[in-house]
Formats: C-alpha cells, structure tokens, sequence
C-alpha cells in the first residue's frame, strides 16, 4: 500500500543522502563487503541498531570493549574467560619492580607514538586530539626517572619489544585506516583511567612503597572534565564517519586488547 511505498522512497532517500567516498588509501574504507558482513557479525545485521548506538558512537565502543573484559574485571558485562596471565585477577599477578619498570617503559613508547601522530595529524581530525590533558609521554619520562634516582633502576632492552610492535601497527594504521587507528587510541587512553588505575595501586602497594606515579596522575579531574571532553570529540568525529566506517573501528577492539595485553604481560609473569 501507501505506507510500503512511502517507506521504499524514504529508504531510497536516505541512502542517497549519505554519499560513501571514494576509498583512496587501502583500508580506509578497504574491502566493503568483508567489513559490512564482519561488523555485522560483531554488532548487529545492517538494519538494526548497534548496542549503545543511541548515546553516540563511544557507547558502541565502550560496549564491544567490555564484552572482552573477564567477569573478575567487569562483573556485570565481563564475557571472555581468563586464559591469559594479563587476564586474571590483578591479585594472583606475581610482579617484579623491574618488570613494571620495563612495563612503563614499553607503554612509554606507545603513548609517545600516539602523542606524536595526533601533533603531526596525517589526518585532519587528530588535531582535535591534540594537548586534551590525557596525555602521558611525559608524565611517563619522569616516572622512569623516578626509578633510576630512587632504585637505581633502568628499563631492560627487550628483543622485539611489544612496545616496538604495537608502534609499528600504530603508525601503519593512523595513515591507512583512521577508524581502526581512533579505536586503539580510545581503548589505551580510557583503560588507563579504569582499570589502569587499580593497576598502578596494586603495584604502588606491592611494589613501590606506596608512591603514587605521575602516571596515574593528571592536571584537572579525569573523570569529570578530561574524558568527557575527549568523548566528544571522539563522537563527534564519529558522526562524519559511514555505518563502514564505524563498524572497522569496533572490529578492530580484540586487536587492540591483544596488543595491551602484551605490555601488560611485562608485569603479569
């Protein structure tokens, strides 16, 4: 009837109204057809919404995230089992400060990274993420300082260091697929204010005497000034990307996990 019709040429508009460009660089939009069916399987079929997709485009995030948390980290949306050492609870870790030195070192390296391709935007929407006050590269540098001054301790040279991979994929995918790169920025920066918190208390405890790094410290509240700040933009870039597009960015969540997990490791074992 009327209404089949009506609702035929809306849908006909819609999709006009929203042109996909043109990929220019591979992975950027990269193969259509693999990412629709893939972010299909990960959040959704096409027609319906996406878990969290009504309070912006970071709820999607934060949802794909914590569906890879164990129960122990996140009791209520928690679903992966605990196979890894990184993975179980931060109690039955067996760290050594040397092994959380080399930790802060590898992450220094990451955050470093991530810090200098949002400074040098290949791509214009990273300026947007310039000097938003959750930077840790150099509250990073003085923490290592710390240590040699007060333990006489330097970082280990690890061969192949999962701080080198993790850059070299960082830099590879901030120039070729945006989405996928937006997606391990969000996940180290809003992991550190969580679970990266409790984290650097337990090791402070156990491990430092009780000394707070400046890690774990950042200039204005976090929780509510900083990160709300940069969940906005984060949604608002969001907003000029395709359903494609969006779907790249949440199925790239288990790498970004996989990649975290290895610096994480340095303190687990």
């Amino acid at each position: 009837g009327k209404r089949t019709t009506h609702a035929k040429m809306h849908a006909a508009k819609t999709r006009a109204a929203v042109p996909v460009p043109q990929a220019k660089k591979r992975g950027w939009e990269g193969n259509r057809k693999v990412q629709a069916r893939a972010g299909a399987a990960q959040a959704g079929t096409g027609s319906e919404r996406r878990p969290g997709a009504n309070k912006g485009f970071v709820e999607e995030m934060r949802f794909v995230a914590m569906r890879l948390h164990t129960k122990e980290q996140a009791p209520k949306e928690g679903k992966k089992e605990a196979r890894k050492d990184e993975e179980k609870p931060v109690a039955q870790w067996t760290p050594t400060r040397q092994g959380y030195l080399n930790f802060l070192a590898e992450s220094k390296k990451v955050y470093d990274c991530m810090e200098n391709i949002m400074d040098d935007a290949p791509v214009a929407e990273y300026a947007k993420f310039k000097n938003t006050g959750l930077e840790r590269g150099s509250a990073l540098a003085e923490d290592i300082e710390w240590f040699r001054s007060t333990y006489d301790m330097v970082p280990s040279s690890i061969e192949a260091s999962p701080g080198d991979e993790y850059v070299s994929l960082l830099e590879s995918l901030s120039k070729e697929d945006p989405p996928a790169f937006i997606c391990h920025y969000y996940n180290v920066y809003f992991a550190h204010t969580a679970g990266g918190l409790m984290i650097g208390r337990k090791m402070s405890e156990s491990l430092l005497d009780g000394a707070t790094l400046k890690f774990y410290q950042w200039d204005g509240d976090v929780k509510e000034e900083l990160l709300p700040r940069v969940r906005d933009t984060l949604n608002e870039v969001a907003e000029g990307w395709t359903r494609e597009q969006k779907d790249r960015c949440l199925e790239e969540t288990q790498k970004s996990f996989q990649y975290s997990g290895s610096l994480l490791r340095l303190i687990a074992t």
